[in-house]
């Protein structure tokens, strides 16, 4: 009996495994938030994945209001040259940034109730930008519309509230397109419900869709940009810069303060936020605070502008500035950087004051440092004189004691120091101190 039915067997084995076969693989990309740095390397992560998982369709589901202009002119440039068909799906808002990722897809389709439109480049405050941003958003707009065959100057106008495009904008308003507009001007193919009917209306029916999801690593760094955790690690790095200048040689501080500088910056170095320059001016910074401590005496300039470089550096990496122009950095991320600067630094500080003494005394410290003391009661002297001591021998200063110089005594000659008082030469003196390589001594009323 199995051996009559084998052959209709074996058919539709093969035909399940023909049929797994040629599935169409989907890659599902998500950016649900403001364009910025971290959703420009997910997009460039997700697209990546793409390519090594050999997909034949990229689905690019968009709900944002804009953001970041150089982010979005990456993900656009990045979108125009990936070789497989990327389908954009506005699952309710494409504004400002977002309509013009949208525009640069192979294909545009709106969930209902979803626009696309106003890509006017504003700052961070709600007003225009100046005029050579809004220049250059025209041009892209305009070129990004020309290479994927939509109008040009819709897309020009979307930008432009001054361009002329008779009853397709209100005079003075740029352009913002509900579904039905937009289908009718061609910046959508279609009005529809989910990802499975943008596939069935691409006659799909055999595929399979992978949403992509950032990796264990990828997500570790997201974690290391959240604000609680950049205030820890400033922490730990002022904290260990600290405690490696008051105990040189320990080596622990030094190496805590190590691990949180690389696990600090290289988060936002990688999400695109931290420039080379703003992570030299951190090491520049301590460089200086350094030279100030054990070259320079005092704290003058050297320390001054290494604190400056240092913090600034800090809350710089935290900013999508671009060389100082804070015109497209929200305030709300300014405040946070700041707040999350000072409130590390002022931890590192109780720290230093009062887990100073507690560290010093812990069981772990005393086992890598040095605490034992040679108290003079048990034999141990710093003197250089202890065969013959010289307290209370009398002699005359040889030259002038500011407060320090030479003396002679017994016709021998002495390095001597006085407690802050100025002594003329030829002047009688008497030892008070012979400690150390040099004599303590005061002038004989």
């Amino acid at each position: 009996m199995l051996k009559k039915h084998l052959p209709v067997i074996l058919l539709i084995f093969f035909g399940y495994i023909s049929m797994a076969q040629d599935a169409v693989k989907v890659m599902h990309l998500k950016i649900q938030d403001n364009i910025d740095p971290r959703t420009n390397r997910y997009s460039e992560l997700g697209l990546i994945a793409a390519e090594e998982q050999d997909v034949d369709y990229v689905i690019l589901e968009l709900d944002t209001y804009g953001g970041a202009l150089n982010d979005a002119d990456e993900i656009r440039t990045r979108i125009l040259n990936f070789e497989t068909p990327i389908y954009a799906y506005i699952n309710k808002d494409a504004a400002s940034a977002g309509a013009l990722i949208s525009i640069a897809c192979d294909s545009i389709y709106m969930a209902p109730g979803s626009s696309i439109g106003a890509a006017t480049v504003v700052t961070q405050d709600g007003s225009a930008a100046p005029d050579k941003y809004q220049s250059y958003m025209r041009s892209i707009m305009r070129s990004t519309a020309e290479a994927t065959g939509r109008n040009p100057q819709i897309a020009e106008g979307m930008v432009d509230e001054d361009i002329d495009l008779d009853s397709i904008a209100t005079q003075g308003k740029v352009v913002t397109f509900s579904v039905t507009e937009a289908i009718q001007y061609g910046f959508c193919e279609a009005k529809v419900n989910s990802i499975q009917e943008i596939l069935n209306r691409s006659n799909i029916d055999n595929y399979e869709v992978i949403e992509y999801k950032l990796g264990t690593a990828d997500k570790i760094i997201q974690l290391f940009l959240n604000p609680f955790v950049s205030g820890i690690l400033i922490l730990v790095i002022i904290g260990g810069i600290y405690f490696e200048l008051q105990t040189p040689g320990v080596g622990f501080p030094i190496l805590a303060s190590i691990i949180a500088t690389v696990l600090y910056f290289t988060p936002y170095y990688l999400n695109g936020l931290a420039e080379n320059w703003e992570i030299i001016a951190f090491f520049a910074g301590v460089a200086l605070i350094a030279a100030e401590i054990f070259v320079i005496p005092g704290f003058g300039v050297a320390g001054i502008s290494g604190l400056i470089l240092t913090l600034g550096s800090l809350i710089l990496v935290m900013l999508n500035n671009d060389a100082f122009d804070f015109s497209f950095v929200n305030m709300d991320d300014i405040f946070i950087a700041v707040a999350t600067t000072l409130a590390g630094l002022l931890g590192s500080i109780i720290i230093m004051f009062l887990g100073g003494v507690r560290l010093a005394n812990s069981k772990v410290f005393q086992r890598i440092a040095l605490s034992d003391v040679q108290n003079h009661d048990q034999g141990f002297t710093s003197s250089f004189y202890k065969e013959k001591s010289l307290v209370g021998k009398k002699g005359k200063a040889y030259t002038i004691l500011r407060p320090s110089g030479r003396v002679e005594i017994d016709g021998e000659m002495y390095d001597a120091f006085t407690r802050g008082n100025y002594i003329d030469a030829g002047t009688e003196i008497e030892v008070i101190s012979d400690e150390g390589t040099s004599l303590k001594v005061k002038e004989v009323q």
